[in-house]
């Protein structure tokens, strides 16, 4: 009765606490109720019958690391030590569970965008869903594209402390549209996932004024059905799979006059391009063992811009290529190695190099993918050259913990 006693006890602070310290914010339109029920198997979770529901989840990643000199040069050329990402996030319902909010706000540096552009953008995610039925839902909002799946897998679900160099580079990203989601069963137990987006191109917290729109397209087909706990946009198999679960993505992501160098990311162009990106991925999981690999493409008629003074900007063209494979040692540790490449398109070749990366990570999930600690350990290469004493070559280390809730 003592642990019990106590759990009840812990439930009733968490509440006294969430109620006073919103108490004068609130006092206006939000009464305290005794029968509002609290949950903290996901998050900390309020509700109150079919009338609203608020699901609180905090999370960050701390992390060190370095850079060597060269390949053959083992000093260190820089560190990185900082507070990557720090996020909050809200998402439930008000008034019909069929319509549903989600909101998610980073606070790092690097959260904010501040460290390539000017302007900070606290605003990751802010986005309303209709669900008409179990099988489709709409959204209105800003969001992620439905673009290649470890750019749609949550940062904090990934099994290195960085998503692949390929993914830097070509990727699609977060934008404001109009977004469909259908899935269409199948025989069996097989399943196909359509997904649609209607949106500005321009990325977070774009400006009021448009001149293109940009429109992408996915499809997804599951032939052994479904993956326990949404593992199909997790990294690793947790879950450990009983059975062989696999997916297969496709996306066609068409930006027209765009305005930014990666499409929803990177600098300003100094006019705007029209740029198509095409992905296929796939992730498989058996007993601990988890396949991810992915082929990207991005191209531009004329990827080139310049200003009145020569300066360059350019549209991120040309190919990439994402593997990885892992698997876990126990219940709660994982061995990974992963092997990323990107060969810019002959437009651009003088003046983008070739960049391959090996890595070798190890993770240890505390609580799953909420609680863990990362060790990475990696070797990247220009132009093809592997060799160590090649110019530019260079190794890198990485530590981090993410902890949330």
């Amino acid at each position: 009765m003592v642990p019990k006693l106590r759990r009840v006890l812990c439930k009733i602070v968490i509440v006294l606490i969430f109620v006073l310290s919103a108490e004068e914010a609130y006092a206006q339109i939000v009464e305290s109720d005794e029968r509002a029920q609290m949950n903290v198997d996901e998050g900390l979770s309020f509700s109150k019958d079919s009338l609203f529901l608020l699901n609180f989840r905090f999370r960050m990643q701390n992390r060190a690391g370095l850079n060597t000199l060269a390949g053959d040069d083992l000093r260190i050329k820089d560190f990185e030590m900082r507070v990557r990402r720090l996020r909050l996030r809200f998402d439930g319902f008000v008034g019909n569970p069929k319509l549903q909010y989600y909101i998610q706000l980073g606070f790092s540096k690097a959260d904010l965008d501040l460290e390539s552009a000017a302007i900070a953008q606290p605003i990751r995610d802010a986005v309303l869903y209709y669900f008409v039925n179990d099988n489709f839902y709409i959204g209105f909002g800003q969001s992620k594209l439905p673009g290649n799946r470890q750019r749609v897998i949550s940062s904090g679900n990934l099994q290195f402390a960085d998503r692949s160099i390929a993914n830097a580079y070509l990727t699609i990203d977060r934008d404001f549209g109009l977004f469909l989601y259908k899935t269409v069963p199948m025989n069996g137990l097989s399943l196909i996932q359509l997904k649609g987006v209607v949106s500005t191109g321009d990325g977070r917290n774009a400006s009021a004024i448009n001149s293109g729109l940009a429109y992408t397209g996915r499809m997804e087909y599951l032939p052994f059905g479904t993956f326990s706990n949404v593992g199909d946009y997790t990294e690793g198999d947790l879950e450990y799979e009983y059975t062989p679960k696999l997916s297969i993505g496709m996306t066609l992501s068409a930006n027209f006059q765009a305005t930014r160098t990666g499409g929803q990311l990177g600098p300003e162009l100094y006019e705007d391009r029209d740029m198509t990106s095409f992905f296929i991925d796939g992730m498989f999981k058996y007993m601990g063992w988890a396949v991810l690999g992915e082929y990207m493409q991005r191209t531009s008629p004329n990827p080139i811009t310049t200003n009145t003074e020569g300066d360059i900007r350019l549209v991120q063209v040309g190919k990439g290529f994402n593997t990885q494979v892992s698997k876990m040692i126990n219940r709660k540790m994982e061995l990974a190695a992963r092997y990323s490449r990107v060969v810019p398109d002959e437009s651009i070749k003088e003046l983008q190099d070739r960049i391959d990366e090996a890595i070798i990570g190890y993770s240890w999930y505390v609580n799953g993918h909420r609680i863990k600690l990362q060790a990475n350990f990696g070797y990247k290469w220009l132009e093809g050259l592997y060799q160590i004493d090649n110019t530019s070559n260079s190794f890198t280390g990485m530590f981090q913990v993410e902890f949330g809730i």
